[in-house]
């Protein structure tokens, strides 16, 4: 009877974390966003206001280009959206996209070339690896992601530029943390609602480059 009850809630649980789920996905389809993602970064822009009219940034990983998206309409004409993934995307109105590795000299040095002179005010990154379900597998690749954003806003952030960045909590974290803390003036993490509660998933917001 026990465990039929423990069965019971795990059942209502999923079902109402599944159902979390399909109302961002809707909301998202309804409101023309191209990923459900964007809803984090809408709360993260609410508490935080990283995105202001006339920004330059940079959005790492950036397909579907849900936050792509949404930082184009908060930048407006006046700003720049540079979106980069190794995967094909959809163009999106005010965002110039580059396709290839963040990480390679090849892509960095085309972001320069097309930047022409223009700095950079906030870096900002969703990636995740794919999946496995082992944790001991994945957390280190999700780092390695983390570690190559960081690596990449140092070589392109104004002076007291931002960074937004997806991680997950294990292995690692901790230490990634006190690194963006010598780099960033502030560094602080969010948990948005659109974040599934039982997920690793956090982002670092690091304030102030180089201060």
């Amino acid at each position: 009877m026990v465990r039929q009850l423990v069965s019971q809630n795990n059942s209502k649980h999923s079902w109402r974390r599944g159902q979390a789920k399909d109302l961002y996905f809707a909301r998202a389809l309804r409101e023309g966003w191209r990923s459900r993602a964007v809803f984090k970064l809408d709360e993260i822009q609410a508490r935080q206001r990283i995105l202001r009219p006339g920004l330059v940034c940079v959005d790492l990983g950036a397909s579907p280009g849900g936050w792509s998206q949404y930082a184009a309409q908060k930048v407006g004409p006046r700003g720049q959206v540079w979106a980069l993934d190794m995967r094909p995307m959809e163009p999106v109105l005010g965002v110039t996209f580059i396709q290839g590795d963040f990480d390679s000299p090849e892509i960095f040095g085309h972001l320069a070339d097309t930047l022409a002179g223009a700095t950079i005010d906030l870096v900002m990154s969703d990636m995740a690896p794919n999946i496995s379900g082992n944790w001991s597998h994945d957390q280190p690749r999700a780092l390695s992601l983390a570690e190559g954003a960081l690596a990449f806003a140092e070589k392109v952030l104004n002076p007291g530029g931002n960074f937004l960045v997806k991680l997950f909590q294990g292995e690692g974290f901790e230490d990634y943390i006190g690194t963006a803390r010598t780099k960033f003036d502030i560094a602080r993490i969010l948990k948005p609602k659109a974040s599934r509660p039982e997920s690793r998933e956090v982002y670092l917001l690091a304030r102030g480059y180089g201060m």
